[in-house]
């Protein structure tokens, strides 16, 4: 219940959808004769436009989601296995064209496949089943076998769990997949703004886990102001950090994760300006 009602209030709040709701609203409201609340709807369509596609809010609102977690700056010689998180694929190509087609998220295949050979006896364990409601898709479990391989990583190495639809699933599936032993180091692969709610479940699920980072959005030097890059990509940045900000609140709420924005230490502390 909770990850269907979770991608229905996705599809109506994220900032496109918003606008574009407004403008119906708009045009059916002039059609009405209310031309004032007209105005208003569409005001308000085109400022979420705006705010998101033409400054840099959405830079902004992913700083402190990318710069809570950094990479160690110093691994212990054995790594015993990686977890990488799916979201990488294009899967409704992959699923039509058998291949292994990256979206903006792909960075996290490719830097599991540079640890994978960096470490040559850790498992990579791949979680990532079909998260999406309407369109038809090859989960990343299925996907990533064949990037993997191709890059150099045996298959016998790798453990797939391509039944995980939301991130507290690859928390779950991937502990009772990995098993971790006491003394076991496991690293975590996933986008540096996902990284925050992705440890605080692993935390939840009892899967120790060493973050590291990858796929970044933002520079860190982005100040308040217009935008300093294309209309889409910013318009994409504020959409990821409305929706992982809102992740994190409704898992805080329901008790998935402990504290609202966790942090390296476990502990709940301020966030940095």
């Amino acid at each position: 219940m909770f990850f269907l009602a979770s991608k229905i209030f996705w599809m109506v709040a994220n900032p496109l959808s918003l606008a574009t709701i407004l403008a119906l609203a708009t045009v059916l409201l002039v059609l009405s004769g209310w031309r004032r609340l007209a105005a208003t709807a569409g005001g308000l369509g085109f400022l979420i436009l705006a705010i998101s596609g033409w400054t840099t809010a959405g830079a902004l609102m992913l700083h402190p989601l990318e710069e809570r977690f950094q990479r160690p700056a110093t691994l212990p010689e054995r790594i015993d296995g990686i977890v990488v998180l799916g979201g990488g694929f294009e899967g409704g190509i992959n699923r039509v064209r058998g291949g292994y087609e990256l979206n903006a998220s792909g960075d996290r295949f490719v830097e599991a496949a540079a640890l994978a050979l960096r470490y040559p006896e850790a498992k990579v364990l791949v979680s990532g089943g079909t998260g999406a409601l309407m369109l038809a898709g090859e989960g990343d479990g299925e996907t990533a076998p064949r990037l993997l391989m191709a890059l150099g990583v045996d298959r016998s190495r790798l453990l797939i769990d391509n039944e995980a639809r939301n991130t507290q699933e690859n928390a779950i599936f991937s502990k009772r997949l990995a098993d971790p032993q006491p003394g076991e180091t496991w690293l975590l692969v996933t986008s540096a703004f996902h990284m925050p709610r992705s440890v605080g479940l692993f935390r939840k699920a009892e899967f120790p886990v060493v973050p590291w980072p990858a796929d970044y959005r933002t520079s860190g030097a982005e100040r308040p102001g217009l935008a300093q890059d294309n209309a889409f990509d910013s318009m994409q940045n504020t959409a990821l950090a409305i929706r992982e900000w809102i992740g994190l609140a409704a898992y805080r709420l329901t008790g998935r994760i402990d504290v609202l924005l966790p942090a390296p230490d476990e502990q709940d502390r301020p966030v940095k300006p």
